[in-house]
C-alpha cells in the first residue's frame, strides 16, 4: 500500500472524536484490517466506509464489537444469499 493511501487510527479517531480503543477492538475482532508503519497503526482509506458504519452502530446506536461481528455476518450472508438468488433468477431467465 502506499502511504498516502493510509491514516493513522490516532488521526481517524482525533477527527471523528471516537477513541483510539474502539478502533484497535474493532481491529482485534477482526471486523477491519489495520497496517503497521513504523510505530503508527494505519487504515487503508479502501476500509474507512467499514470503519465508518461500524463506528455508527456502536456510537448511535450502543451496539458493542461482540454485536457488530454478529451484524458483519448477517450481512455478509444476506448479500451471499442476494447474490445466488440473482444466479439463479438468471439462470430461470435464460432456460
Amino acid at each position: 500500500m502506499k502511504k498516502q493511501e493510509l491514516i493513522t487510527i490516532e488521526t481517524f479517531c482525533q477527527y471523528h472524536s471516537i477513541e483510539v480503543s474502539f478502533v484497535r477492538a474493532l481491529a482485534e475482532s477482526g471486523l477491519i484490517e489495520v497496517t503497521r508503519m513504523g510505530r503508527k497503526t494505519c487504515i487503508s482509506f479502501d476500509e474507512l466506509p467499514r470503519v465508518e458504519k461500524f463506528m455508527r452502530l456502536h456510537y448511535d446506536l450502543d451496539i458493542n464489537v461482540q454485536g457488530l461481528e454478529t451484524i458483519d455476518h448477517l450481512l455478509d450472508t444476506v448479500e451471499s444469499l442476494q447474490r445466488e438468488l440473482l444466479q439463479l433468477r438468471n439462470r430461470v431467465r435464460d432456460v
